[in-house]
C-alpha cells in the first residue's frame, strides 16, 4: 500500500479513498484500521461524515459551532483499535464512564451491520437546477434475538441513489454513501448533484451494509436553469406550488399534508413556518398527545420533530417533492428571541443564546435546507430562479434581525379558561400600550435592513432578467387587518417601504404568501385604506396580490372550533372594514396552491372536512385568478362566487358583500 502524503489529498483522492473506505469497512473491519491509520494525515479520514450535511451545517466553516467529524473519526478509529485485540471484551463492562448505550464495551463491528429502521422514510428540499438535497433517517435497531446496540463510537452507513426510473433499476444518476450517527440523531442529509434542470427524478436509501433494507422510494425534480423561457418551463405545463402553515400535532391530524399529496398536482410544497410547535396542549382525546415538554434542549426538538414526523400525511408529502422552508419557530418571535425567552414579566424560562443555537442545530438536522452562507449561520432569506416563468423569494420574516414584536405566554392546559382570558388582556394591553406605539417608527424594520435591501434587489434583478412573476414565501400577513402586532400591522412603516419600491420602480406580478394567522385571506396588494389611489371594486391602482392561508390544524384565531356560520359573520365584518382585503374564511384548517403559468396564476383554497382523525376529506372552497400584468385579483373576484368564507361581491355593485354559508359545501 502506497502512503497517502498530507498534500495529496485532493477532491479526487479523496472520492477514491471514500469508495475504498465503504468497501473495506463493510468486508474487512480489521483491516479498516490500516486504511484509517494510513489516512490521518489527510481530510479523507473524514469524507463519507463529511458527505453528511448534518454535521456541519448550518456551522460550515465555523468549527466552534460545528460538530467537529475529525473528533468523530478519532472515535471511530479508537474503537477500530480495540477490535484488534485477541481478547474477547465481552466480559468487561465499565459503570463508571457508561457509553451512549451503557457500559458494554463488547466486540462490535466498525460500522453498524445489525440491521436499520427508516423511521421516517425520507423527504428532499432546496433544489438548484442540477442538484437536490436528499434526507433520511436510519435508526439502528437489533438483530434477531438480541438486545445489542451500537457503541457511540460505531457510525451506521447509508446509501443513496437517484435516478429518472420509477423503480430505480438501471444505472443511477447519483449515488454515493455517507456515514450518520447518534451525534446527529441518526439523520442523514446528501446533497445529490449532476442532475438534468426540470426533470422528475426518484430517490432511495439503503443500508450499506444490507442492500435488501431501503427506505421507500419518493419522488422530486430540479428546477429548470434560470434561462429557460417562461413558456418552456416544466415541457410548457403550469407549475403547481403547495402552500402550507402552522401544524400544531395535538390539535388535529396532518390531513392537509395527505390530501395535497395524493389529491392535487403539487409538485414544490413550501411550508411558511409553525412546521412544529413548542408547547404541549393536549390532543389525548384524538390520540394526539404531545410527547416531552415544551422545548429547550437539542434532545427536546428531536423528539418533537421525530413525533411530528410520523404522521401519515406528513410522510406523504414529504416523499412526493421538494420542500422548501422557513423557521419553524413559534408565535411572537423576533431578533433577541421570544417572549417565552426573554420576558421577566412573563416568567423567562430559557436564555436566548442557548435557543437561538439549539433551534438552528435541529433544524438543519431533521430538515432539507441549505446553509445559505457560511459568513451567516442564521440566514434562511433566499432565492430561487424557476426559469424565467419565476422567482421564488423566502423572507425571514420571524427572527432575522427584526424588532421587538406581540408578546404571548405559556399555553396552560390546566387552567385554560383563565390562560385564555389572560392572554386576551395581555395581548390587548400589550398591543395598544406598546406595539401600537411603536409600529409606525420609521425606523422600525421586520427584516433588518441587509435583508430588506438584499429583498429590494432581488425583486429589480427579477424583473429585470425578464421573470414573468415574483412569488415571495414569507410568514406573516401583509395586509393591514389591525388585528396583532405580530404581523406587518406591528412594522407599518417597513411595510410602505416594501410598497413604495413595488410602486416606484414599477415591480409587476408579485404575489405575497402568508401563513401564520391561522385564517384564509385574499387581497390586492395597494397602500392600506387609501381610496385616493386604489379602487377595491375593481383592483385598479393595486400593486400586487397577497394570498394568505389558515392552518393545518392549528385553532382558528376567530375562536377554536368556530362553525363556518360563525366565522362567516366576522369574515363579513373583515372584508367590509379593510380596503384591500377580497375574501376571508375562518373555519376550516387546510392550505393552498398555486398553478403558474406565463400567463395566469391560480390560487385554489382547500379545506379539510375534519382533523380529529386522518382521513383525505376535503374540498376545494375558492379560486382566485391573477392575469400576468393586471397586479390585482381578477374581477369579478372568485368568479363570483365561493363555497366557504365572506366575499367582496364584484365590481358593479359598489360596497356589497357576499357571504358563502357553510350549507353550499359539498
Amino acid at each position: 500500500m502506497l502512503p497517502i502524503k498530507k498534500d495529496s489529498c485532493d477532491s479526487k483522492s479523496i472520492e477514491t479513498a471514500s469508495a475504498i473506505l465503504t468497501a473495506i469497512m463493510i468486508n474487512f473491519p480489521v483491516f479498516l484500521l490500516l486504511t484509517f491509520f494510513h489516512l490521518t494525515s489527510c481530510r479523507a479520514t473524514t469524507v463519507l461524515l463529511d458527505r453528511n450535511l448534518a454535521y456541519g451545517s448550518p456551522f460550515s466553516g465555523h468549527t466552534q459551532s460545528a460538530i467537529d467529524t475529525r473528533e468523530i473519526a478519532k472515535r471511530h478509529i479508537a474503537h477500530a483499535r480495540r477490535q484488534t485485540s485477541t481478547e474477547d471484551a465481552s466480559p468487561f463492562v465499565d459503570k463508571h464512564y457508561p457509553t451512549f448505550y451503557g457500559g458494554d464495551f463488547s466486540n462490535s463491528p466498525t460500522i453498524w451491520k445489525g440491521g436499520l429502521n427508516f423511521t421516517h422514510s425520507g423527504t428532499l428540499g432546496d433544489p438548484f437546477n442540477t442538484s437536490v438535497l436528499l434526507w433520511t433517517r436510519a435508526v439502528p435497531v437489533s438483530p434477531s434475538n438480541t438486545t445489542q446496540l451500537p457503541d457511540q463510537s460505531v457510525p451506521a452507513c447509508l446509501s443513496f441513489a437517484i435516478s429518472t426510473s420509477p423503480d430505480l433499476q438501471g444505472e443511477p444518476i447519483d449515488t454515493g454513501e455517507a456515514f450518520t450517527s447518534y451525534d446527529v440523531d441518526w439523520t442523514l442529509k446528501v446533497e445529490a448533484t449532476g442532475l438534468t434542470p426540470d426533470t422528475k427524478y426518484f430517490f432511495q436509501f439503503s443500508d450499506c451494509t444490507n442492500s435488501s433494507s431501503v427506505s421507500p422510494v419518493g419522488t422530486t425534480r430540479t428546477l429548470p436553469s434560470p434561462d429557460t423561457p417562461a413558456e418552456e418551463v416544466n415541457g410548457g405545463n403550469p407549475i403547481t406550488l403547495a402552500v402550507f402553515s402552522c401544524s400544531q400535532y395535538q390539535a388535529g391530524w396532518f390531513n392537509a399534508y395527505g390530501y395535497a399529496a395524493h389529491s392535487t398536482s403539487a409538485e414544490i410544497f413550501l411550508h411558511l413556518g409553525d412546521y412544529i410547535y413548542e408547547s404541549l396542549g393536549n390532543g389525548a382525546s384524538i390520540g394526539r398527545q404531545t410527547l416531552g415538554r415544551e422545548l429547550a434542549t437539542v434532545h427536546d426538538y428531536r423528539q418533537r420533530l421525530n413525533q411530528y414526523r410520523t404522521d401519515e400525511g406528513l410522510l406523504a408529502a414529504h416523499l412526493s417533492g421538494p420542500w422548501i422552508t422557513v423557521w419553524f419557530v413559534a408565535d411572537q418571535s423576533w431578533k433577541a428571541g421570544t417572549a417565552d425567552s426573554n420576558d421577566r414579566y412573563l416568567h423567562s424560562r430559557f436564555p436566548i443564546s442557548g435557543y437561538s443555537f439549539v433551534v438552528c442545530s435541529a433544524y438543519h438536522e431533521w430538515m432539507p435546507i441549505r446553509q445559505v452562507t457560511v459568513d451567516d449561520k442564521l440566514r434562511i432569506w433566499r432565492n430561487f430562479e424557476i426559469g424565467k416563468l419565476l422567482d421564488l423569494t423566502m423572507l425571514d420574516t420571524r427572527q432575522y434581525d427584526r424588532d421587538i414584536t406581540d408578546v404571548s405566554i405559556a399555553f396552560d392546559t390546566v387552567h385554560y379558561t383563565e390562560y385564555v382570558q389572560l392572554m386576551h388582556y395581555i395581548r390587548q394591553l400589550y398591543y395598544n400600550t406598546v406595539i401600537n406605539t411603536l409600529a409606525a417608527y420609521p425606523n422600525r424594520s421586520l427584516m433588518g435592513f441587509e435583508q430588506e435591501k438584499w429583498f429590494f434587489n432581488t425583486l429589480s434583478q427579477s424583473q429585470d432578467r425578464g421573470a414573468a412573476w415574483r412569488v415571495v414565501g414569507q410568514q406573516i400577513v401583509f395586509t393591514q387587518l389591525n388585528e396583532s402586532g405580530d404581523a406587518w400591522d406591528g412594522y407599518r412603516a417597513n411595510r410602505e417601504r416594501v410598497l413604495g419600491y413595488l410602486y416606484e420602480n414599477k415591480i409587476n406580478n408579485t404575489i405575497v404568501l402568508s401563513g401564520d394567522s391561522h385564517a384564509n385571506w385574499a387581497s390586492d396588494l395597494a397602500h392600506p385604506n387609501d381610496s385616493t389611489t386604489y379602487d377595491p371594486l375593481t383592483g385598479q391602482g393595486a400593486i400586487g396580490v397577497e394570498f394568505a392561508g389558515t392552518a393545518v390544524t392549528s385553532g382558528s384565531s376567530f375562536g377554536t372550533d368556530i362553525s363556518p356560520a360563525a366565522a362567516d359573520v366576522k369574515s363579513q365584518q373583515y372584508v367590509a372594514a379593510n380596503l384591500d382585503l377580497q375574501w376571508s374564511e375562518g373555519s376550516y384548517r387546510g392550505f393552498f396552491t398555486l398553478v403558474i403559468g406565463p400567463e395566469v396564476l391560480n390560487a385554489t383554497y382547500y379545506a379539510m372536512k375534519n382533523i380529529t382523525f386522518a382521513n383525505l376529506d376535503g374540498f376545494a372552497s375558492a379560486n382566485f385568478v391573477v392575469k400576468a400584468g393586471e397586479n390585482k385579483i381578477s374581477r369579478p373576484v372568485a368568479g363570483g362566487s365561493t363555497l366557504a368564507g365572506a366575499l367582496k361581491f364584484n365590481g358593479t355593485e359598489g360596497h356589497l358583500y357576499k357571504i358563502c354559508t357553510y350549507s353550499t359545501v359539498p
